[in-house]
């Protein structure tokens, strides 16, 4: 009798071990399956997950900040041919591709209300103050060929900006006078389409390269 029951708990144990092993899944009797293979399949490259220190985390959250933060349009000229080549060359080795762009452009002409030159950058500051007190905010000048000097106003027509000049003569602005900024046609002018910190920091490399033009918004 307990060779009988020895023999019965060996087969026991052989059936089972034959049912979870699987062996018998031919013929319907097998443990259900845990594996769930979709889970792997949705995976993109789980060998790229990387451990970052606290450093590491910090500085990628910064750099998501960044990019995240307004962004600026700028823009500089006009470049004759000799500028807009050694320009091209300064941003192709300290820039990255797409962040800036060098184009040719339609330009209309303009006139604007002008003040200058000055002697030196003290007496146009001095008039700076004047403005000022008269409530007058000048602005800068697109034209290298006048500075110093300062920009009461820009104006597509000549009439428009003689009608302005007299407008500020009668609140006593006496050495203003109209001058054309630029005349029609094409020029050449560079483009920071999305300026960020980063940029920002690389164009002091620029100023040479830039040649006395200013950069100033887009809009």
């Amino acid at each position: 009798m307990l060779r009988l029951f020895v023999l019965l708990l060996i087969l026991a144990n052989c059936l089972y071990f034959a049912w979870s092993d699987g062996m018998l899944r031919a013929y319907g009797f097998a443990p259900a399956q845990q594996r769930e293979p979709q889970r792997l399949e949705q995976q993109i490259k789980p060998e790229a997950i990387q451990i970052l220190t606290s450093v590491e985390a910090k500085r990628a959250e910064s750099q998501a900040q960044a990019e995240l933060a307004p962004k600026e349009c700028l823009l500089a000229g006009p470049f004759d041919d000799g500028h807009a080549a050694t320009l091209r060359r300064a941003l192709e080795s300290s820039m990255a591709p797409g962040t800036w762009q060098i184009d040719t452009v339609p330009v209309s002409a303009r006139w604007i209300v002008y003040m200058g030159k000055f002697v030196n950058a003290e007496q146009m500051a001095k008039k700076r103050g004047e403005l000022a007190s008269m409530k007058l905010v000048p602005q800068g000048l697109n034209n290298p060929d006048l500075e110093p000097g300062l920009s009461l106003g820009g104006f597509d027509t000549q009439a428009d900006a003689t009608t302005e000049l007299s407008k500020l003569s009668q609140r006593g602005i006496r050495t203003a006078k109209v001058v054309q900024e630029r005349q029609e046609g094409t020029q050449t002018q560079l483009k920071l389409p999305a300026v960020t910190l980063e940029i920002r920091t690389r164009l002091a490399d620029l100023k040479t390269a830039l040649a006395g033009r200013t950069l100033h918004s887009c809009n």
